[in-house]
């Protein structure tokens, strides 16, 4: 699966060590850094185009270096990844790419993971990169790229949404309102695209990285 951005936030859960998502970083235009993942990447040689966040978790050291980039936000109804969110919005960025979202704490994971519906109406494209897979965000039905053999979730945090139909998928989903974050969970792409038809509202997929 390729995909390329130009701008990219990074948020404090596990640092990306995937080879794809550290290529896309030194690559990208900007770097969007909630505070907490300063540190990881100015031990990678990554100056961050702007530090976002209540600025609690940033050493003194490179609180000082990186002075003219600091951007503080001290209300607490939201949290750093939504903060910068906020951020990239403001500096007129359309398209956006998470990473280190994930692993550290499952409770960050999972609240991370499900703000991408929020974010999604916001930028013209949006996802959340893992060592492990790719989250994106679905307000509409929409056909995605796939490897025959990937392993495809999907989940739906807001209630009331109806998977009309699927197509190319192993175990095809028709007319389901999921009611838990499980029921669309643990599927498999049967070649190069499948194709997702929603009514009423939108869903996250999950596209597990393909062992090769």
């Amino acid at each position: 699966m390729e995909i390329f951005y130009n701008n990219i936030i990074v948020a404090n859960g596990s640092f990306p060590v995937l080879p794809a998502a550290l290529e896309l970083l030194d690559k990208a235009s900007v770097v969007i850094a909630c505070d907490g993942a300063v540190a990881s990447l100015h031990q990678r040689g990554i100056v961050p185009t702007a530090i976002v966040g209540d600025l609690d978790s940033i050493p003194d050291a490179l609180r000082r270096l990186y002075a003219d980039r600091l951007h503080c936000e001290t209300e607490q109804d939201t949290n750093d990844l939504t903060k910068a969110i906020r951020f990239a919005c403001d500096s007129k960025l359309t398209d956006v790419l998470i990473l280190g979202a994930t692993g550290l704490r499952e409770d960050h994971t999972i609240g991370n993971v499900s703000l991408l519906l929020d974010y999604a109406p916001l930028l013209s494209r949006v996802e959340m990169l893992s060592d492990y897979g790719l989250f994106t965000p679905l307000l509409h039905s929409a056909t995605l790229a796939s490897v025959k053999g990937q392993q495809i979730s999907i989940f739906s945090p807001h209630p009331g949404v109806e998977i009309v139909e699927t197509e190319g998928l192993r175990w095809p989903i028709c007319q389901k309102i999921l009611t838990s974050w499980w029921q669309g969970s643990l599927n498999e792409a049967l070649g190069n695209t499948f194709t997702l038809r929603l009514v009423g509202g939108g869903v996250i997929v999950y596209r597990h990285h393909p062992a090769d």
